[in-house]
């Protein structure tokens, strides 16, 4: 492929992420500041405000028992003995929970040069913004100098399929697939031997997500992954799951649902920018243990965010 140009319709990313997570920011670290502002001592009541401004925030109610129970222990050591003491811990504690073992980005990792052909299948269900989702990515890795591959691997919506073509076009990226009701598994093989024979860096394979045959669709999925190990050794190297940030604690539920049946290997949070419950990422990291490597802000194929644990939290808390 040629150098990647962006589309002429392709602007820059409007405002920070500091901007972008303002209802986060309101819900969480504004009523965080009214409710210890003037408070003296850190007694029940404030306790109990912080626990309710927690479980507003779509923390959860096991995540926030958890952190609640590290800050009175450090009450009760005297580590912490002033209200305004909370928030800074409240904050270390949040980071700490989001770095998941890890001190580097997960995306930052997958940026460095991969051995051969890299495969990502994306599953997620339908309207979180998979789609949108994948092309961002794409946009992404062209950006790097690239060649990516989509694979129209949700057979079962036309539309789905057209929009793929329409997001590939834009981004520069080529696409296989097959008609309306053709079997997933089959696209990707042929998408697997496309790419082999162009020798092209990135396959993103878009997956369906319909929830009305739940076991069916987890079934057709790991016929998916199956054919892919068969056709390229390693292949998928990501299982990534998209969620709806909006969502809230569903999507914790989602999550299991497809880690169970597929192990999920990363998670990209879209609709952040639209939702004052941002604190389901800490759940998300607390509960799962699965770590997030993108977030979307926004509709634009810039609205894409490699996901570092202390800036989301330095930018809610702000």
């Amino acid at each position: 492929m040629d150098k990647y140009v962006l589309p002429e319709s392709t602007t820059a990313s409007s405002g920070s992420l500091f901007d972008k997570l303002l209802k986060t920011r309101k819900r969480l670290s504004e009523r965080l500041s009214s409710v210890i502002s003037g408070k003296a001592v850190i007694d029940l009541s404030l306790m109990e405000g912080l626990e309710e401004i927690l479980l507003a925030s779509d923390i959860g109610v096991e995540t926030t028992e958890q952190l609640l129970e590290r800050l009175r222990r450090e009450v009760d050591l005297k580590t912490i003995e002033a209200p305004e003491q909370l928030k800074a811990m409240l904050k270390e504690e949040m980071i700490s929970y989001l770095k998941a073992g890890s001190d580097e980005p997960l995306a930052e990792v997958s940026d460095r040069s991969f051995p051969g052909i890299e495969v990502i299948m994306f599953v997620g269900v339908n309207g979180v913004g998979k789609t949108t989702a994948i092309a961002k990515m794409a946009h992404r890795f062209r950006g790097q100098g690239q060649t990516v591959l989509l694979v129209a691997a949700d057979t079962f919506r036309a539309a789905a399929i057209e929009q793929l073509e329409v997001w590939a076009s834009r981004v520069g990226a080529q696409v296989v697939r097959q008609q309306r009701g053709a079997d997933p598994a089959a696209v990707v093989y042929d998408g697997l031997s496309a790419a082999q024979a162009k020798g092209m860096d990135k396959v993103l394979i878009d997956t369906a997500g319909r929830l009305h045959t739940k076991h069916n669709l987890m079934e057709e999925l790991k016929k998916v992954r199956r054919i892919a190990g068969h056709q390229l050794s390693g292949a998928p190297h990501k299982i990534t799951l998209v969620l709806d940030a909006t969502t809230g604690q569903n999507a914790i539920a989602q999550a299991r649902e497809f880690s169970d049946a597929l192990g999920v290997t990363d998670i990209i949070l879209t609709k952040l920018d639209g939702t004052a419950k941002g604190g389901i990422v800490v759940a998300i990291s607390r509960s799962l243990g699965i770590p997030i490597s993108f977030i979307c802000t926004g509709e634009k194929l810039e609205d894409f965010e490699v996901f570092q644990a202390r800036e989301f939290v330095e930018a809610i808390f702000a």
